[in-house]
């Protein structure tokens, strides 16, 4: 099996790039970068056209298919799932790579080799995925909860139905730590939704899913849409801002404790039984959670009674937790100015693409709940006022305004998480070299570098 520090490892990958780009490297200051990973990778190689009439095959592109499957041969075998690498190739074939090993405090870049987000305090994530639901007083059950009309109609619709016994009831009671509610326990009391009771036969489970109104899990399968089952990178979650209106249903949050997943739309929609619902909901309702979604969930049932009944209802859209004036986008789309964003309830502020003169973030200095800015490259008319920040838990800005805040030690000591905004064609090792300087404040695990010499002869 190939080393992952053998020069010969990477000669095929270097050779494609060396090829795809000659003149580019040749330059002064010129490198290739990428990324290689278990799951999939990321090298800059010209477009492949297929032939005419026919689409794109893996044999046109065979050639980047065995270089890199020789790299994550030994990617595998040293047990790394992935790496990045910059690599400066001479002219007389003479070649460093620059192996960039991955820290568990650094998200993977998203396509690119730059590093992704910057976890500065171990374990955190951002504060929506930390919001709890808020009680409710005087919330119940829906008119429409009929244990018996419930158990009666399943048992019409599915007669040969095995039900769950008491003492599976209560294991998967005892493994949720939450007591099921009674319509839950009435359905698994007719069937307990196990392929092996099904025979592996796929007309019995349409039968269960046409009974039930979605596609059913198993006792064993129900499981809590809690926060942690809705993960997210950090430059993503961290602009997010959970609320709940007055008159909503369900309560806009990542997840909580009174979601019990139960089943799937099939399309990959959770279907749950929401005990922690909305001010204007009811306990027992059924929400839908989009996988595409992060944030909230949506109504689409008083309660499982009327699923089973009525089946699932039109939707009743939920929180999703983007909505002004928590979250401000200031960019040449929407609003003009920082002034413009000001509001006691603003969290998150991110600063786009912007043509005008460079912005003052003093108009949010002091505001109580800010805790999240981004900031365009060469937006900011100066860097140090984030000094001023003083609850930002993440701060996202491009190289130089970071080399700013680095110099004068204003860097905000509140961060739990950090990322550096690259555009357009960066060296990798510069912007390591940044983020290790971010994470040696915090004393957290560095990105280390390995450099590795060969040399891979003339051009052909």
């Amino acid at each position: 099996m190939p080393s992952i520090h053998d020069f010969a490892t990477w000669e095929p990958v270097l050779r494609l790039l060396r090829t795809a780009h000659a003149e580019s490297i040749a330059a002064p200051g010129g490198y290739v970068a990428g990324r290689i990973g278990q799951h999939g990778w990321s090298l800059p190689m010209p477009r492949r056209r297929p032939q005419p009439g026919r689409a794109l095959q893996i044999e046109d592109t065979q050639d980047e298919f065995d270089a890199v499957e020789r790299v994550r041969g030994a990617l595998a075998h040293a047990g790394v799932d992935d790496i990045s690498f910059a690599a400066e190739i001479s002219p007389d074939g003479s070649a460093a790579l620059h192996l960039l090993h991955p820290s568990p405090a650094v998200e993977p870049g998203i396509g690119n080799p730059h590093p992704g987000s910057l976890i500065l305090v171990e374990d955190a994530v951002p504060e929506p995925w930390r919001r709890l639901p808020e009680p409710v007083p005087g919330a119940v059950p829906a008119p429409s909860v009929d244990l018996a009309s419930l158990e009666r109609t399943l048992r019409e619709r599915i007669p040969d139905a095995i039900g769950a016994t008491e003492a599976e009831i209560a294991a998967a009671e005892a493994r949720l730590g939450v007591v099921l509610p009674d319509e839950l326990k009435v359905l698994y009391r007719v069937t307990r939704a196990r392929w092996e009771d099904w025979g592996d036969d796929y007309e019995a489970a349409e039968h269960v899913y046409d009974a039930v109104g979605c596609e059913l899990f198993s006792l064993d399968a129900l499981y809590i849409a809690d926060a942690p089952s809705r993960p997210s990178r950090w430059e993503f979650a961290a602009m997010k801002a959970v609320g709940t209106p007055p008159d909503a249903a369900v309560q806009g949050l990542v997840g909580s404790p009174g979601w019990i997943v139960f089943g799937d739309n099939g399309g990959g929609d959770r279907i749950a039984v929401d005990l922690t619902p909305g001010p204007r909901g009811h306990v027992g309702q059924i929400i839908m959670l989009d996988h595409e979604q992060d944030v909230g969930g949506d109504l689409h049932a008083d309660s499982l009674t009327d699923l089973v009944l009525n089946g699932l209802g039109d939707e009743r859209r939920g929180p999703r937790g983007d909505q002004p004036p928590a979250v401000a986008r200031v960019n040449i789309a929407s609003l003009s100015s920082v002034e413009a964003a000001v509001h006691p309830e603003l969290e998150v502020l991110s600063i786009g693409v912007w043509e005008g003169e460079p912005l003052s973030l003093v108009p949010v200095t002091g505001l109580p709940r800010l805790r999240t800015l981004t900031a365009y490259p060469g937006t900011l008319a100066d860097p140090l006022e984030i000094a001023k920040l003083t609850g930002l838990e993440f701060l996202e800005l491009g190289p130089e305004d970071w080399r700013v805040l680095l110099d004068a030690g204003a860097v905000p000591r509140s961060l739990s998480a950090a990322s550096i905004e690259i555009h357009g064609t960066r060296h990798p090792l510069p912007i390591v070299a940044l983020a290790n300087e971010l994470l040696a404040l915090w004393d957290r695990p560095l990105i280390t570098r390995t450099t590795l010499e060969g040399n891979l002869g003339p051009v052909a």
